[in-house]
């Protein structure tokens, strides 16, 4: 009997230790749950989020709300009908509002009692109370102008698309003439009457497309207006320009007026002080710059002043809300590859706001990346690191202390091998401090020698943070076996403005030096094995590769390249958004003198060169940077004879969003580096 027991007890450790040894795979990341913020209770104890789940044989995801108390505590899953739960507000009743099946329902806080209250035909989204209850603002697709399909109603098989200006096509859908607007309705005994389109015959889009949302559209104070962001250009002229602005359109007198019109870029995220007439929103100063310094401004719509408050502040801001009192604005910023919780406490002489106002309060090797709302002394936000996907956690905004409060994806976690992160500077090739972040293989041994892979960040001004992708996701790429260098080339925020500017129309310049530079610090160390390095990226990381093909010197063993631009030439005659291609390559390719970005910049200029095995992939809906640039880059690599892969995606566009094909391309992925570069 006590032999058995000790062949019991041998059994279970050997079970546990096997069940603590995975690692993480494709198919383990799609399990994961997707955890999002929604918000906080009228009473200030409980939180409201969603988690989606994804269904990987029905190749869809669906999303349920939760409660949890903000003090810490078990959650509870409060809907459970099929179809999508989002968009919580309060209602004037006190009750909780959200969005189901494109429709709006109201509920009891424990998600009983639920009834549907609109059905607008099309669907409506982004529902917001007015602050005294009398109204909801809402936005929904309408059509605007006719095409052809309504010209000539006899031709229902046919297929195609007209144009007769530019920005007929915009990142993955064709302009049918049909646009989001915003509407406000009255507000009684839970229905809403009397609906008014507030953009009526307008073609412009509000909430903007395709990234706008509900931080587009607000109230006003006294709930007599509504404020909404919106471009107000068509055609040529809205394909060159970045000018969004703030329009307030009055309930009292039905008319509309352009609040930001002093402003040239993006004017966004307007939100409400909750103690007064003030309005505080994001700005850029420069038109036609995507990634220009993102600043906080201050409006009071009484008096029409205007108030900078990070205007000395060497940063840009990402997302923000006012504290409950009124009295400061909390923000995200990113800040030496990580993205943190600032704070602004404002003067009441608003123009005498500095950078001694702005203090950061969160610091550590994570990302806060949304935030929810405010329970007294506490920020209720969204983390993520390398080694997790997001969570919610509580922020305390007197210490800086993070604390988690869900732990969806707690038991996926505990039974994984984690990866070890670490920091490295370099010096680059202009006298530069250049940061990096290094993740090792689980079980890391220094005595070994691993594949390396140098990752490629797109934007091109996007951080390179403590994301957590589902498709770079670097603690996958280390579970497969390689070290992952991720650079914080220049281009990237975090490390001044000065930094984030300095890669616009030199692409090809510092910024791939800064790759260079990264790679070969890191090839000094003993374990990285110099014969098998790989050069990894998407977008402007897909173009780095192009690059560093050509530009490599023999560095690389294998490439890939996902929506990469190949040639600036043809890619300016085919993107959609030119402000981004003006301000970041210098202009049209038929300028004299020419760019010098269509020459020294360019990843056509340097094929001769080409001899490293390369695989590219390319979504066929991706307009921003088309998928022909891929299949120019392919058709090259292979009448050189170089070993290449082409895979496309035909309703995919810059992203891969459906289930079943993150995992084909995640299996690609990891069977073209075993093939090239593993062994």
């Amino acid at each position: 009997m006590k032999k058995m027991l000790v062949s019991i007890s041998v059994f279970l450790l050997l079970c546990t230790s096997l069940y603590s040894q995975k690692v993480m795979t494709p198919e383990l990341l799609w399990k994961l749950g997707r955890v999002g913020g929604e918000i906080i209770s009228p009473d200030g104890k409980n939180l409201i989020y969603g988690v989606t789940y994804y269904d990987m044989e029905a190749n869809k995801g669906e999303r349920n709300l939760y409660s949890i108390p903000v003090a810490g505590g078990e959650s509870k899953q409060i809907t459970t009908t099929t179809g999508s739960e989002a968009g919580v507000q309060i209602t004037p009743s006190g009750k909780m509002g959200y969005l189901h099946k494109n429709q709006w329902w109201e509920s009891n806080w424990d998600g009983t009692d639920a009834k549907q209250i609109s059905t607008i035909e099309g669907g409506i989204d982004n529902v917001k109370f007015s602050p005294d209850g009398k109204y909801v603002l809402y936005s929904q697709e309408v059509k605007v102008q006719t095409s052809w399909k309504e010209r000539y109603p006899d031709l229902a098989k046919a297929d195609a698309h007209v144009a007769d200006d530019l920005m007929y096509r915009h990142w993955d859908a064709y302009e049918d003439g049909a646009y989001n607007h915003v509407f406000y309705a009255s507000y009684f005994d839970n229905a809403f009457s009397d609906p008014k389109d507030i953009m009526k015959g307008e073609p412009f889009n509000s909430p903007q497309t395709p990234f706008g949302g509900p931080e587009d559209i607000c109230w006003d104070a006294l709930g007599t207006g509504i404020i909404y962001v919106c471009k107000k250009k068509s055609g040529k002229e809205a394909a060159l320009s970045t000018n969004t602005d703030l329009y307030y359109y009055s309930i009292t007198d039905q008319s509309t007026i352009n609040i930001t019109n002093e402003g040239k870029g993006f004017d966004t995220q307007p939100a409400n002080n909750p103690k007064g007439t003030l309005i505080a929103w994001t700005s850029m100063a420069r038109d036609g710059f995507e990634a220009d310094k993102n600043d906080v401004v201050i409006g009071n719509l009484l008096t029409g002043k205007r108030y900078n408050v990070t205007r000395d502040w060497d940063g840009t801001v990402d997302a923000f809300r006012w504290s409950n009192d009124g009295s400061k604005i909390y923000f995200l910023a990113v800040k030496e590859g990580t993205e943190q919780l600032f704070d602004i406490t404002l003067q009441q002489d608003l123009d005498k706001n500095s950078v001694s106002n702005i203090q950061q309060l969160t610091k550590g090797d994570f990302d806060l990346n949304a935030l929810i709302g405010q329970s007294g002394e506490f920020i209720i936000a969204s983390k993520s690191d390398m080694n997790h996907a997001n969570e919610l956690v509580r922020v305390n905004v007197i210490s800086g202390e993070v604390e988690q409060l869900t732990t969806v994806n707690k038991s996926i976690y505990d039974a994984l091998k984690l990866s070890r992160v670490d920091k490295m500077w370099a010096t680059a090739s202009d006298g530069k401090k250049l940061f990096s972040w290094i993740i090792y293989p689980p079980d890391f041994d220094e005595n070994k020698k691993y594949p390396t892979l140098l990752y490629c960040q797109g934007g091109p001004q996007s951080a390179v943070s403590q994301f957590y992708s589902p498709r770079w996701n670097f603690q996958l790429m280390a579970a497969n076996g390689y070290i992952v260098v991720a650079p914080n080339r220049r281009g990237m925020p975090g490390f001044g403005v000065k930094w984030n500017e300095s890669i616009s129309q030199d692409w090809g310049g510092q910024p791939i030096r800064d790759y260079l530079t990264a790679i070969d610090s890191a090839s000094k160390w003993p374990y990285v094995d110099k014969s098998r390095i790989g050069a990894v990226g998407a977008s402007y990381g897909g173009y780095s590769v192009y690059m560093l093909e050509g530009l490599g010197e023999g560095r690389f063993k294998s490439m890939i390249s996902h929506c990469g631009l190949f040639d600036l030439t043809s890619w300016y005659a085919t993107t959609e958004e030119l402000w981004f291609a003006n301000w970041d390559v210098g202009g049209p390719f038929w300028q004299k003198p020419q760019p010098k970005s269509y020459v020294e910049s360019n990843p056509i200029s340097h094929v001769d060169k080409w001899n490293t095995p390369i695989m590219i992939i390319e979504g066929e809906k991706d307009y921003r940077v088309p998928y022909t640039q891929g299949m120019e880059a392919y058709q090259v690599a292979q009448l050189k004879g170089i070993k290449s892969r082409f895979l496309i995606f035909p309703e995919e566009n810059h992203w891969v969003l459906q289930p079943q094909n993150s995992l084909l391309w995640h299996r690609e992925f990891y069977r073209w580096l075993d093939e090239t570069l593993k062994n």
